[in-house]
Formats: structure tokens, C-alpha cells, sequence
């Protein structure tokens, strides 16, 4: 049986569970992390689900990072590899309809996610979440919410062109940009109207794997 290495509330563990419920496999998972635990953010003087730090999780993720996954003898980490490997492996036509071309676009989407949106909200979970509340600052959380207006304008264009991220049909493309337009939401900032971002939104929050892994606003707003 396949097994993760992560925590529920990281949005690239998230990712990965959301993709192994596209596949249908069963798997184990194993909480770890150096950052959150049971009770919330270390920041917080919280206690961290740990693992990550020791010589037997470093041996497979040097890193020290989550998530890493075990499948068998092969053990492999950094999300968006990994939802790749299991769209691969186990679920071709469901993640890129078995589709080369298809394939590079969702790839494409899922590493400029990580390179537009990922620093920005990184800041919002920190400063609206995470920090303890005297040492939030309204002035990063505005310049994080200016800076997101610029993706989420980009994939409100491309949605004006495909009904999904990677084309007229959902795709391992759509998981990652779905959980941070999720967030966004959740994150009550004010919004300009992105009408086919949130058709596109409407969607895929009724998704099997969105409503198991990523629906719950606790996984987002606690720690």
C-alpha cells in the first residue's frame, strides 16, 4: 500500500491527497511535520507533529519537507511530482486523459501556481492564520492580496477560454490552482468579480477528492 508523509492543513499535502482520491488507490498516511502538530503552529509555541527531523524520514526527504511518498521500493517527494508519478501510473485518462500535450499543459499550470501564488498566500495563512495576533500586519496582508489579483486575473482570462485550466476537461492541472482559489475565498478579501474563475470554482469544489481533502475550512483557517 502506497503511503504519505504530511499534514492535513499543508496546501501541498493537500494537493496529493486531493490527486490519490482521483486515483481511487487506498493508502496509509503518516502525520509529519516540522512546522504544525495537533494543536496548531509552532509559531503559536505549539508542539509540531515532528518526524520530518529524524534520520529515518531524512534518508527518504532529505529536505525534511512534506509530503514525501512511499509506493513500494520507490519513495518520491515534491508535490507536484508526485501528483504527476500517480497520474502516470495510476490514473492516465482521470488526471490528463491519457495526453501528452494535455499532460505538459496541466504540468505547466501546476509549476506557475507554485511561482505566482504560493509566495503571496504563503503571507495571507501567516499573517491571517498563523501568527499570534500581535504580531500580524495589515500592511502584508494588503500587499499579498494586490499581488494575487494578478493570477487570479490570468486564470479568470484562461477560463474564459476552457471550461478547466488544461483544456474542456478537469485535469491534475486544476488541484493545485483550486486549493489557493479555495483559500483566497475563504480568506473573505475583497474581490473583484472573476465571473468564469468562479464558474470554474463552482465545479470543482463538488468534486469527490475536493469535498473529503480540501472543503473544510479548518484545514485552511486552523493553527
Amino acid at each position: 500500500m502506497l503511503t504519505i508523509w504530511g499534514r492535513p492543513t499543508s496546501a501541498r499535502t493537500q494537493k496529493v491527497l486531493w490527486a490519490l482520491a482521483e486515483t481511487g488507490i487506498e493508502f496509509e498516511m503518516i502525520l509529519a511535520s516540522g512546522t504544525m502538530g495537533p494543536n496548531g503552529s509552532v509559531d503559536k509555541g505549539n508542539e509540531p507533529y515532528g518526524v520530518v527531523d529524524t534520520p529515518e524520514y531524512l534518508a527518504m526527504n532529505p529536505n525534511g519537507t512534506v509530503p514525501t511518498i512511499k509506493d513500494g521500493d520507490f519513495t518520491l517527494w515534491e508535490s507536484n511530482s508526485v501528483i504527476q508519478y500517480l497520474a502516470m501510473k495510476y490514473a492516465p485518462e482521470p488526471l490528463f486523459g491519457d495526453d501528452l500535450e494535455t499532460f505538459a499543459s496541466a504540468s505547466r499550470w501546476m509549476d506557475w501556481e507554485g511561482n505566482m501564488f504560493l509566495p503571496h498566500q504563503h503571507t495571507l495563512v501567516m499573517h491571517l492564520v498563523r501568527l499570534p495576533p500581535e504580531e500580524r500586519d495589515p500592511a502584508q496582508v494588503e500587499g499579498a492580496r494586490q499581488a494575487l489579483l494578478r493570477p487570479l486575473k490570468i486564470i479568470d482570462s484562461q477560463l474564459a477560454k476552457t471550461s478547466f485550466i488544461s483544456g474542456e476537461r478537469f485535469t491534475m492541472g486544476d488541484i493545485p490552482i483550486g486549493i489557493r482559489v479555495h483559500r483566497w475565498f475563504l480568506f473573505d478579501l475583497e474581490t473583484p468579480d472573476f465571473p468564469n474563475l468562479t464558474r470554474w470554482y463552482e465545479v470543482i469544489r463538488q468534486r469527490p477528492g475536493f469535498l473529503e481533502h480540501i472543503a473544510d475550512p479548518a484545514v485552511h483557517l486552523s493553527g
